[in-house]
């Protein structure tokens, strides 16, 4: 058998490619792969991440775990925290200029960003470095420097920039400093690989060129899908109330999964969790039900553990099964104009929803203990709900909505 065909069948290489969208280049990843299995020299993976929001859902996880499949395979995961790039703020995907975050808040988000992040990374394998240590080193003249390494024409190749600059929409100059940014990252930890999100694929790309143009042998880019969030429409996001959080109480995670599409169950179980591609194939010939079941207990274990992943299961077999919960709920959509920092008062939304014809009615049906909401009884008819992406409104023992925000 030749060195090419044994690298292509070496399992944990098949465990990294795993669901991966692309690879830039695959001859590269397989030809560095086998001069790490000579030479036993690690590769270097490289995850980038600024520390917007301190809590991380299953969405931030699919890189996360991507980084863990390498570092089980012996190499070495190199996280860098974007103390300074989230300053500036990642213009992937957004349509207008995101507001940028203060430094102090930036390295106060990290902390609670790093204690989930060692859920899923081996923290004694992970090299952390912060991009603050050699940003923070560098004179104007050097800015000016760095900028000069692209062009404002290459800038505008990116999709969401052509979108904004065509349909008139502002495009701040520190956004073209961004890309440049997380490429230096690659060249300060001479990456060889370089892991995101298929939203970072330009920024990954330019990290090549750097490298190319610092004489270092170029990193591989390796890009994995945005997870869809438990609405079935739109890309993970807690601002979007569509997300799974990987700190979430383990009732609540096995509960929001159960909510999910059936059409996003093969996205789910390729990317967020750790049962293999057999296994994940018998999983998905059976019914919809017992699948979604299976990867409900299966996220619970991975982020929680066993014990908790059944009793979890126990709860909710318990609560929607025995209460006869109808298989088929009928959907309320909110509109997002209609939630104030994420919440709506309960008395409107049950009126809303179709559930009760008049506020007094609403508030009757709170008052006698016949209002729940994903099996929490609500007793406050001025209470304001905080609305969650598929949560299950209940108005006595027959009437359903399951809630979508839109």
């Amino acid at each position: 058998m030749s060195d090419e065909n044994q690298v292509s069948s070496d399992p944990a290489l098949e465990e990294v490619m795993r669901g991966v969208i692309s690879i830039d280049t695959t001859e590269e990843l397989h030809r560095k792969w086998q001069s790490s299995l000579k030479t036993g020299d690690p590769l270097r993976v490289k995850l980038g991440v600024d520390p917007t929001n301190p809590q991380l859902h299953l969405g931030h996880a699919v890189p996360l775990r991507k980084l863990r499949q390498f570092q089980d395979a012996g190499h070495i995961a190199v996280l860098i925290i974007g103390d300074y790039t989230a300053c500036v703020g990642d213009p992937s995907g957004k349509d207008k200029t995101r507001p940028t975050l203060t430094h102090d808040e930036c390295r106060e988000n990290a902390q609670g960003y790093l204690e989930q992040a060692w859920r899923i990374l081996d923290q004694e394998r992970t090299e952390l470095r912060w991009n603050g240590d050699w940003f923070r080193e560098m004179s104007f003249l050097d800015v000016i420097a760095l900028c000069g390494r692209t062009t404002v024409a290459r800038q505008l190749e990116r999709d969401d920039f052509q979108k904004r600059y065509a349909g008139g929409k502002p495009i701040s100059l520190h956004e073209f400093i961004y890309p440049l940014m997380q490429a230096w990252d690659s060249v300060q930890v001479n990456a060889d690989i370089e892991v995101g999100g298929t939203d970072q694929t330009f920024n990954l790309l330019l990290g090549r060129d750097l490298m190319r143009q610092e004489g270092l042998e170029p990193q591989v880019c390796m890009t994995t899908p945005l997870l869809v969030g438990t609405d079935g429409s739109m890309k993970m996001s807690k601002s979007h109330g569509n997300s799974i959080g990987i700190s979430d109480p383990p009732e609540e995670m096995y509960g929001k999964t159960m909510s999910l599409p059936d059409a996003q169950m093969g996205d789910y179980f390729t990317l967020a969790s750790d049962l293999s591609l057999v296994e994940i194939e018998e999983v998905l010939a059976g019914s919809p039900r017992e699948a979604k079941g299976t990867l409900a207990r299966t996220l619970v274990r991975l982020y929680h553990d066993e014990e908790k992943a059944l009793a979890a299961e126990a709860h909710f077999l318990r609560v929607f099964s025995q209460r006869e919960m109808p298989e088929v709920i009928e959907e309320y959509t909110v509109a997002a104009t209609d939630l104030e920092d994420g919440k709506i008062w309960i008395v409107k939304l049950i009126v809303d929803a179709g559930l009760a014809q008049k506020n007094n009615e609403a508030r009757r049906n709170i008052e006698g203990g016949g209002v729940r909401i994903d099996e929490q009884r609500m007793e406050d008819h001025e209470s304001q709900v905080e609305v969650r992406e598929g949560m299950v409104l209940q108005v006595g023992k027959r009437k359903f909505r399951r809630i979508r925000i839109g």
